[in-house]
């Protein structure tokens, strides 16, 4: 694409979040509305493309992949600390009349997990499960590598053809300790005799293991850090609503509240052009 052919806007900035799988931009013409676009990270020539296009005064970069992509460019850039770019950004996401107190959940290709308490941002804990291990799983377990298509199998499937629930533990008569539809065991009734799990089973167990247990531990460090608001964001949440229905019944039955950021998986793109907007006008 030719530079020649788009005209300079002195008051474009760019923020980008470049993750391990996708990279995701804000773009912001003058005082006009933020844009939001994503591309996948194996392509950072074509992120390099679409951000020179723009010619921005500022370019505001965060994650793994900031300085491999400002190798790629002719442009101003300032580097933005990950969970500062995720904090600022979600706090204008969520707009001022929020809780100024909250745990910021980060469901990417792995999950962090943050404290956002007024203004300031700590990580506090996290996952190695996350969007990383729906794909790579999901493709050996059912044959589907795309994303959209892999939640879309989900949403069709039953997981108990390959979980265990306790209900199936205590079968015999005995109270069960614990609600029945809770999940005993993840993928545990692949062992027995009566295991028929079919692709779209095997989709929503996998979904809903990594939900269940990114809840679990977003739960156990609210506790810990006494905020009892948990805000979600990250690309694997769009579009994948088994997920996000297993992250608020586990953090439900924990009596914690669960928000879901509509364009949550740009939140750290737009910390990163809130920070550059910032070093632009200082």
């Amino acid at each position: 694409m030719s530079r020649e052919n788009h005209s300079a806007d002195p008051g474009s900035i760019v923020g980008v979040d470049a993750g391990a799988t996708l990279t995701k931009l804000a773009l912001r013409r003058g005082a006009g509305e933020t844009q939001f676009q994503s591309f996948s990270s194996a392509d950072l020539d074509a992120v390099a493309e679409r951000v020179e296009a723009v010619q921005p005064v500022r370019v505001g970069l965060t994650g793994g992949g900031a300085s491999a992509l400002a190798g790629r460019l002719s442009l101003d850039t300032a580097r933005v600390g990950e969970f500062d770019a995720w904090g600022r950004g979600a706090a204008a996401l969520l707009g001022p009349a929020e809780d100024a107190r909250y745990l910021l959940v980060s469901v990417g290709t792995g999950t962090s997990i943050m404290l956002c308490d007024g203004g300031r941002v700590l990580r506090i804990g996290g996952t190695a499960l996350g969007g990383g291990t729906l794909l790579g799983l999901g493709s050996r377990l059912t044959g589907v590598d795309e994303f959209g298509a892999l939640c879309a199998l989900a949403g069709r499937g039953d997981r108990f053809r390959a979980d265990l629930s306790v209900a199936d533990v205590y079968s015999g008569g005995e109270t069960p300790p614990l609600a029945a539809e809770l999940t005993a065991s993840a993928f545990a009734r692949l062992a027995r005799r009566d295991g028929d799990a079919r692709p779209e089973d095997l989709a929503r167990a996998l979904v809903w293991m990594v939900g269940e247990n990114v809840a679990l531990i977003a739960a156990g460090l609210s506790a810990a850090a006494g905020a009892e608001k948990l805000v979600f964001c990250g690309s694997t949440l769009r579009d994948n609503p088994v997920l996000c229905e297993a992250l608020g019944d586990i953090l439900g039955r924990f009596g914690r509240t669960s928000t879901f950021l509509a364009d949550g998986e740009f939140g750290a793109a737009l910390g990163a052009l809130l920070e550059a907007c910032d070093a632009a006008r200082a």
